[in-house]
């Protein structure tokens, strides 16, 4: 067994420190998705006996991603990272060079499917990595030996394990180090949803949770990177920011500051006509108790989703007290009440654990009597999974038979309930970021994060309209449009990069209206895989103009095409500001370079010295060729 650490060290020190080779600015990246990529190398035996070598970037990679949107999010950073440096991605794992599965520990059916994936991988003979929690809560289990394995902190070091892994290197890098930085390259599922992490691990101690064993004590990342993150990825066309965490209200407890001080920072960076919206992630009760009015005030913003998912796992006193949620219920109802109280439209979404130890069929009552109660239009129900090396693991199990039971009668009072009964016939604005599962249908969310299904019709992807709900279902309403809102918003940002095709979920889960928390043991919301999960890069015609396609057709790295795109935003501002005059557009087209710095005129300046060189020595050549003729 090696440390990747040894291996770098032993190659004489040669080579980019970690992370120099990929652009450090890049923010999103158009993956490579050749299904028929002609391959570089062969794997078959040389004369010598010993397998071809492989060029570093040449080769597919297959990925699967299970468990939360913290995951997720990884998982889309790591394959920013690979697309950067040459690797394409691949939905094949037969045609797949390599195999890199991202896991997640919260309970026992995402952890077997970990376990299937990896013996198949190995039956195939593929080289393979594990990243996620699996092996940073449990680095010695008998599936991962023999594979490479990268820890949640460590994602910013993707491509050299990938690369040691190609050579035939077993690799670990689990050490924590530092959160990973947020301006890392990233292909993103849905082009139009940024899922942004504001902090990793958390400060409970459930004695039922196996994932602060993978993502350790809070560590916040600090209020001007997230907002700078928030102001980079809207310029991005970036139409909904989902921030996403183990626990979003302990946000910067340990960095001095709270969850309300950075909404409002980042809530400052919105568009004022809402075309981008934010969604606040999972918190647990305990620690927005003491921000219930501020975070009430930005939830009424109208560039916020009215819609937060507040896990209660339990209606029990005596429950909670086992599972050291360090809240009672008379906690959670106070949230839930102030919260809806206060603003307009509010939805809640809840958890429930059937069959925690000791659960007692009063225990159980009071937990049916808590939903029947409020009604909550979306409520995770998951029996409890024991996960080796918690203390809920060592307690006395209430009978399987009994687990199921109780958990098959809350879902039938949850599915009797009508939540949107009183929807049909009024007009809402929705945000439209999804193609439903049907193929037919767009799906939008209104303010309170109600799915609402739209007829399929023209580019209406990434826009905000208005709709009149014709008619609701259980799970979604279905609306008429009436009016597309920020067209040309839209169109401008379309410009700002390539469009692409969102390859959209194949499965009712991967669509799911909740932020999906590690700590909250809920359906896992990536089951279907990453083969419905992952973005299909195509070109729409006459969606990008010619700077675009020039500046991003050439690498990060390459100097002239840095100065195209620093060129190119500088451009989008000008269009931006057309609205509030056409003073300073005429200024800047009438040849202001204030905005240019001093290494930007000297490299054009060079640049154009160059090409008058060349112009030169063509036209001396022309001349001495007609003088010999």
């Amino acid at each position: 067994m090696e440390d990747i650490e040894d291996l770098l060290a032993g190659s004489g020190g040669g080579g980019a420190p970690p992370g120099f080779r990929l652009p450090i600015n890049a923010v999103g990246v158009n993956p490579k998705y050749n299904k028929n990529k002609p391959r570089l190398h062969d794997n078959h035996l040389s004369k010598t006996g010993s397998l071809s070598p492989k060029i570093p970037g040449t080769e597919t990679i297959y990925m699967k991603t299970f468990g939360c949107s913290h995951n997720q999010s990884d998982s889309e950073y790591m394959a920013g990272q690979l697309s950067a440096f040459g690797y394409a991605l691949t939905d094949n794992s037969e045609e797949a060079d390599i195999w890199l599965i991202n896991t997640c520990t919260v309970k026992s059916p995402s952890q077997s499917a970990m376990d299937t994936l990896i013996a198949k991988c190995k039956s195939a003979k593929k080289p393979l990595v594990v990243a996620g929690c699996v092996p940073q809560g449990s680095r010695d289990l008998k599936e991962l030996e023999g594979v490479s394995i990268v820890g949640v902190q460590q994602i910013d070091r993707v491509v050299e394990v990938v690369e040691e892994t190609l050579k035939g290197h077993e690799v670990r890098l689990l050490h924590r180090k530092k959160l990973p930085a947020l301006d890392l390259p990233k292909v993103r599922r849905n082009k139009f949803v940024e899922i942004l992490p504001i902090n990793v691990g958390c400060l409970g101690a459930c004695t039922y949770c196996k994932t602060k064993h993978a993502r350790g004590h809070l560590g916040s990342y600090t209020v001007e990177s997230l907002v700078g993150r928030v102001r980079t990825v809207i310029a991005d066309g970036v139409k909904e920011v989902w921030l996403s965490s183990e626990d979003t209200g302990a946000y910067g407890r340990d960095i001095g500051v709270n969850l309300p001080i950075l909404l409002n920072a980042i809530v400052a960076e919105l568009p004022p006509d809402g075309s981008t919206m934010l969604r606040i992630g999972m918190t647990n009760p305990p620690f927005i108790l003491e921000h219930l009015k501020e975070i009430a005030e930005v939830l009424r913003h109208p560039c916020v989703y009215s819609f937060l998912h507040v896990p209660v796992q339990s209606g029990s006193d005596a429950v909670l007290s086992a599972m050291n949620r360090e809240y009672t219920l008379s906690d959670f109802r106070t949230v839930v009440d102030t919260l809806i109280e206060l603003v307009p439209g509010m939805q809640i979404a809840t958890d429930i654990i059937c069959g925690f130890p000791g659960e007692t069929d009063e225990d159980f009552n009071q937990t049916v009597n808590l939903i029947k109660e409020y009604k909550f239009p979306q409520v995770h129900i998951s029996q409890f999974y024991p996960r080796p090396g918690t203390p809920a693991a060592r307690m006395k199990k209430v009978p399987s038979a009994v687990v199921k039971k109780r958990s098959r009668e809350l879902t039938s009072v949850f599915e009797a309930f009508t939540p949107y009964l009183g929807m049909e016939g009024r007009v809402e604005r929705i945000w439209i970021t999804e193609i439903a599962a049907d193929g037919i249908h767009l799906v939008g969310h209104t303010k309170g994060y109600v799915q609402v299904l739209v007829p399929s019709t023209g580019n209406m992807l990434g826009t905000s309209a208005l709709v009149k709900i014709t008619s609701v279902g259980r799970w979604s309403v279905f609306g008429e449009v009436i009016k597309i809102l920020n067209q040309v918003d839209d169109k401008i940002a379309s410009n700002r990069r390539i469009s692409s095709q969102v390859r959209q979920d194949k499965c009712s889960s991967c669509s799911s209206q909740n932020e999906s928390s590690a700590c909250s043991n809920e359906p896992d919301p990536s089951a279907c895989g990453l083969e419905c999960c992952e973005g299909k890069i195509t070109l729409e015609e006459g969606q990008v103009s010619w700077i675009d396609r020039f500046a991003e057709d050439i690498n990060s790295q390459n100097v002239i095409g840095w100065l195209l795109r620093k060129r190119k935003n500088q451009l989008k501002g000008v269009e931006n500001d057309v609205a509030l005059g056409s003073k300073k557009k005429q200024e800047w087209m009438g040849g202001n370079m204030g905005e240019w710095g001093v290494v930007d005129r000297a490299l054009l300046g060079g640049m154009l010295v160059s090409f008058l060189i060349i112009l030169a020595l063509l036209i001396h050549v022309g001349f001495r060729t007609l003088s010999t003729k």
